[in-house]
C-alpha cells in the first residue's frame, strides 16, 4: 500500500514540485494585485491548495494522454504509467478525486469563481492532448496556467477588470516561453515519435521567439505596474527578471537538453522576483 502511495505521488509529480512553483506565482501575482496587498486568508487558503491539486490532476492526465509516448522518450519512460507501476485506470480514477477536491475548495468562494473553474478545468483536461492537433499545445497550456489569475480577481473582489486580463496575457506569454525551453529538451525525440510543439514549430527561430516572447511579458507587466501606479520596488522586480531573461537566454544558446532544462527551471525565481517586488510595494509603498 506504501508503495502504491508512493506511485500516485511520482504520478502527481510531487518530487518535482517546480511545476506547482510556476502555477503558483502568477496566482500570488493576481492575488496580491487584486486585494492591494491585503489577500482575504480563506482566498489565499484555497488557492495555494487547489493550485497542488489542480497542478497534480494536470500531471496525471498528462501522462495518461500520453501512456503510449512516453515509454519512446527517455526522459519520461520511467514515469508510473510508462513502467507499469499505475494502471490507465488508477491514474484516470486519481485524475477524478484530485478535481472534485479542487472543486470542492472552489465551492467556497463566490459563484463569478465557481462559473470561471469550469473553463479552467476545461483547459487543463484537454491540454494534454493538443500536441497530437497542434504545434502549439504550449499556448493551450498557457491559457489553463493563466487562468488562475481571473479567478484569483473574481474571488477577491468580485470582478475581473482590463488589469487582470493583462496579467493573464503576461502570464500566457511567460508560459509559453519556458514550455518552449522544456520542449526543447525532448525536440529529437518529439520530432522521431511525431509528437508536435513551439520547439519544432519555431525551428532555427526558438531563441529569438522566445526573446520576443520574454520582453512581451516585461513590456506588460511594466504596463501594469504604469496603470496600478506602482512604487520603485515592482519595477526592481522587473529589473531583476529581465536580468534572469537574459541569463535563460544565455543557457539556451546553443541549445543542449541541459541548458535548456537549467533555463526552463530559471523561471521560478523569474516568478519570485516579480512577486517579491507586489509584495515589498504593497509593504512600503502603499
Amino acid at each position: 500500500m506504501i508503495q502504491r502511495i508512493f506511485n500516485y505521488a511520482l504520478l502527481m509529480r510531487l518530487d518535482r514540485p517546480i511545476g506547482i512553483l510556476l502555477l503558483l506565482w502568477p496566482t500570488m501575482w493576481a492575488l496580491w494585485i487584486a486585494s492591494e496587498g491585503n489577500p482575504n486568508w480563506q482566498v489565499f487558503t484555497v488557492f495555494t491548495l487547489g493550485v497542488i491539486l489542480m497542478r497534480s490532476a494536470g500531471c496525471v492526465i498528462n501522462d495518461y494522454a500520453d501512456r503510449h509516448i512516453d515509454p519512446h522518450v527517455r526522459r519520461t519512460r520511467n514515469r508510473p504509467l510508462a513502467a507499469g507501476l499505475v494502471s490507465p485506470r488508477e491514474a484516470l480514477t486519481l485524475f477524478v478525486l484530485l478535481c472534485c477536491a479542487a472543486f470542492g475548495l472552489v465551492l467556497l468562494m463566490n459563484p463569478l469563481t465557481i462559473a470561471l473553474s469550469f473553463g479552467g478545468a476545461l483547459l487543463a483536461s484537454i491540454y494534454p492532448f493538443m500536441k497530437r492537433y497542434t504545434y502549439m499545445p504550449q499556448v493551450v497550456l498557457g491559457a489553463a496556467f493563466a487562468w488562475a489569475v481571473p479567478m484569483a480577481f473574481a474571488a477577491q473582489t468580485g470582478t475581473v477588470p482590463t488589469v487582470c486580463w493583462l496579467v493573464f496575457i503576461a502570464t500566457v506569454l511567460w508560459t509559453v516561453a519556458y514550455d518552449t525551453m522544456y520542449a526543447m529538451v525532448d525536440r529529437e525525440d518529439d520530432l522521431r515519435i511525431g509528437v508536435k510543439s513551439t520547439a519544432i514549430l519555431f525551428g532555427d527561430a526558438d531563441k529569438l521567439i522566445i526573446g520576443f516572447l520574454q520582453m512581451g511579458v516585461l513590456a506588460i507587466l511594466f504596463l501594469v505596474g504604469e496603470q496600478l501606479g506602482m512604487g520603485v520596488y515592482y519595477y526592481v522586480g522587473l529589473a531583476c527578471a529581465t536580468v534572469l531573461a537574459l541569463y535563460q537566454q544565455s543557457l539556451i544558446r546553443d541549445r543542449s537538453p541541459g541548458g535548456c532544462f537549467k533555463a526552463f527551471l530559471n523561471n521560478n525565481w523569474f516568478g519570485i522576483v516579480v512577486y517579491a517586488g507586489i509584495l515589498v510595494h504593497y509593504l512600503i509603498d502603499s
